[in-house]
């Protein structure tokens, strides 16, 4: 028996009921208020019990759903705080959190991919998850060697449930799409469809892993584990212990939150130079400090395949802009793919308009905040602002649309840790071609 929906009605119908739900309690919120109670307690109750629902309808169906509503926890940072409060829990628990399947489902997965003795690959085997996310849920085992590992293992079903719940979870973006202004929902299921066969073949991922492990083999700053074994439904790597990201999130010190920022930040840059890959699932879930200090990195099944690095493009227009070269900036642009040959555009507005972009780098450090992510989404989605029609000139190339995914996901979980960054000197060390000014030149 499958622990994954799968029969498309039944999933459509939960689905559904999301954007029903939502409208329905607005119905009754509505009818309370005529009767006599305050606006803003109903208000509460409304947005609270909308986020309830959210998680639990997504969080049951797993799949495309589940991984929709991963991708979309990341950016409640840039919610309005009226909206922010209600749903910020909720949607943090979407990151690392899902209703796990049955012990014996999980035993006919290992037998079909370990075969039927596959217990005596293992010392100890716990069959209580220890996490459970979009298409799989993790185990705590020890290995035959005796070490420590996470035994992942992907939910049955979860390929036709993913495909079908992408096609579906449109429904959801019309609701979601309204709490944060400005953010598009169609290009990010769009790079999700695209991701699905790789996420859906362990093999793939573990490759990645490997590949990632290599590079930062013995780092004094992060941890990635080895894989011990895989399949195409199964991974089993190295165990490692560490305060989650979202817990440092919700409760770290600032101590925590300035060191986690600032080695988030710097693996985002640093993985594309050193393993040739970006990490491009960046929610917290998959990031830990550790009791030694280092930040260690899990779930490796989306990544972008870039062998050369990051583009030097990304450096050199970088410069432009904080030397204030308005003409080079849309000469680089234009180059790349960002304003297309046909599109009238005046140079020093564009550069008007990108300068709270690249503000954070004309410090030696910057905390970003979620009051500033707000501001930032206010700013480009004012249309009452000259620079409102310059943002609508803008065109974002295919060979950086999974880039700018995550960056703009990275951001949003920076926002969250709200921890003090090196942002400057870290770009400066990492983005080929960035040679910034010093500070005061630029």
């Amino acid at each position: 028996m499958s622990d994954l929906p799968r029969k498309a009605v039944t999933r459509t119908a939960k689905l559904a009921t999301l954007p029903l739900g939502f409208a329905g309690r607005t119905a009754i919120g509505f009818g309370k208020r005529v009767g006599g109670r305050p606006a803003e307690l109903v208000t509460a109750e409304v947005q609270a019990r909308t986020a309830e629902q959210l998680f639990k309808v997504l969080g049951e169906l797993k799949g495309g759903a589940m991984k929709f509503g991963q991708a979309l926890s990341i950016f409640e940072a840039a919610m309005p705080e009226d909206l922010a409060g209600p749903y910020r829990a909720t949607l943090t628990r979407l990151q690392d959190a899902a209703p796990p399947m049955p012990a014996s489902v999980v035993h006919g997965v290992l037998a079909k991919e370990m075969g039927p003795r596959w217990r005596s690959r293992f010392e100890s085997f716990d069959d209580t998850p220890a996490a459970a996310a979009s298409i799989g849920q993790v185990h705590r085992a020890v290995w035959k060697d005796g070490r420590e590992v996470a035994v992942k293992v992907q939910y049955p079903g979860a390929g036709p449930a993913l495909i079908s719940d992408l096609n579906q979870v449109s429904r959801v973006a019309r609701v979601a799409g309204s709490w944060i202004p400005g953010l598009d929902i169609k290009p990010i299921m769009d790079e999700l469809k695209q991701r699905v066969s790789e996420e859906l073949d362990y093999s793939l991922e573990a490759a990645s892993q490997a590949q990632f492990a290599k590079a930062f083999r013995d780092d004094a700053e992060y941890a990635i584990p080895d894989v011990v074994f895989h399949s195409e439904h199964v991974i089993v790597s190295e165990w490692i212990e560490g305060v989650p990201l979202s817990r440092i999130i919700s409760e770290g010190t600032p101590e925590q939150r300035d060191a986690a920022a600032q080695l988030y930040l710097e693996f985002l840059l640093a993985g594309p130079q050193r393993a040739g890959l970006l990490h491009a699932d960046p929610h917290p879930g998959n990031f830990r400090l550790l009791p030694d200090g280092r930040l260690g990195i899990i779930d490796f099944g989306a990544v972008n395949h870039l062998p050369d690095g990051l583009p030097p493009e990304m450096g050199e227009l970088l410069c432009d802009a904080l030397d204030g070269d308005a003409e080079a900036v849309l000469r680089g642009l234009r180059e790349t793919g960002f304003v297309k040959s046909t599109i009238e555009i005046d140079a020093e507005a564009l550069l008007e308009y990108l300068e709270p972009f690249i503000a954070p780098l004309r410090t030696d450090t910057f905390t970003f905040s979620r009051p500033w992510l707000r501001g930032l989404f206010q700013y480009i989605n004012d249309p009452r602002r000259p620079q409102f029609t310059v943002g609508m000139k803008l065109n974002l190339p295919p060979a950086y649309l999974l880039i700018h995914r995550v960056w703009m996901g990275g951001i949003g979980v920076l926002c969250q840790i709200n921890g003090e960054v090196a942002g400057r000197a870290t770009l400066d060390h990492w983005l080929p071609e960035a040679h910034l000014p010093p500070l005061g030149d630029d």
